[in-house]
């Protein structure tokens, strides 16, 4: 394997790494705002993070490819959709962490590639190999233990899997730059909180002008929190395949349960370790199923290039 490739390589698991520990910590930045309500938080998010990706858009020359999408309606009326089903995951997971559901988040993480599987073979087709079928019983039975011992579903979790699994498989039909993508969501999203801000916000903070500058700063950093990570996963996706930078995307749900059982000290009930359990073996049994049906591949298109 040629050095340059190597390098490519390396730099790509770095990206990824830093892309979902980062996502991981993000937690951590939202708890600094508990003096801000999750609405008011979701308000800077969406505006810095437009700020933010608009410079990105326009130092990385794409400027003429985001012009060209913003005039076709038919892809904005289906980025508009894509842009409602990020928003609700946004605020859900701001709503989580400040509201002491941080297991709940993770929870709904970890669900997520399960859930992704799930609509796959509901709206794409595609069949399930009989460990995958496996891995989504062992994660339906993880949802029905809490279900079974509280009486009730874990909404969060499943609102934060179903929002984001739904926003990926539409995301997913449509061939755009994720950069130019999510600033044009961002951009639909941004009248909403803009008006939302100066005619129902009426808080302590809602005026920047009488914040400290710390609390200021912390907001603005609401668009960072957001751009960041995505630029370290775009750079990864360029330079790995797909399956390789999924087995990383655990990280972020991983460092979440961590803080939120050892840091935050959340309460974590026997029933909902056991959901824990399920989803866990789930996983593993997903990833190595993949982890072989990849490796199983690579060996047959290299069978094939010698014959």
């Amino acid at each position: 394997m040629p050095q340059s490739t190597n390098n490519e390589t390396r730099s790509g698991v770095i990206s990824a790494i830093a892309a979902y520990f980062m996502w991981g910590l993000a937690p951590i930045y939202f708890k600094l705002l508990l003096a801000v309500s999750p609405d008011e938080i979701m308000i800077h998010r969406v505006i810095w993070s437009s700020l933010l990706l608009l410079m990105i858009v326009i130092m990385s020359r794409k400027w003429l490819a985001f012009i060209t999408i913003i005039k076709q309606p038919k892809i904005l009326a289906k980025l508009m959709v894509t842009a409602s089903f990020l928003g609700v995951n946004w605020f859900i997971f701001i709503w989580a962490v400040n509201n002491d559901h941080l297991l709940d988040a993770s929870l709904g993480y970890f669900i997520n590639p399960l859930f992704s599987v799930a609509l796959g073979v509901v709206f794409l087709g595609e069949r399930l190999r009989k460990w995958q079928l496996l891995a989504v019983i062992l994660a339906i039975t993880g949802v029905l233990i809490q279900l079974v011992s509280f009486g009730s579903l874990p909404i969060v979790s499943l609102a934060l899997a179903g929002t984001f699994g739904i926003y990926g498989l539409l995301r997913k039909k449509l061939h755009i730059d994720s950069f130019i993508g999510l600033l044009i969501e961002s951009l639909l999203m941004l009248p909403i909180a803009i008006a939302y801000w100066l005619f129902f916000v009426s808080s302590d903070t809602s005026n920047m002008l009488t914040n400290p500058l710390s609390l200021n700063m912390t907001l603005f950093f609401a668009g960072v929190v957001t751009t960041a990570p995505l630029l370290c996963f775009t750079a990864a996706a360029k330079r790995l395949t797909l399956s390789t930078v999924g087995f990383f995307q655990y990280i972020g749900p991983s460092i979440m349960f961590v803080l939120a059982t050892y840091h935050y000290q959340e309460p974590l009930v026997m029933a909902k370790l056991f959901t824990f359990v399920f989803i866990w073996l789930a996983l593993i049994i997903y990833s190595a199923d993949s982890y072989r049906a990849h490796r199983q591949k690579r060996l047959s298109l290299k069978a094939g290039s010698v014959v």
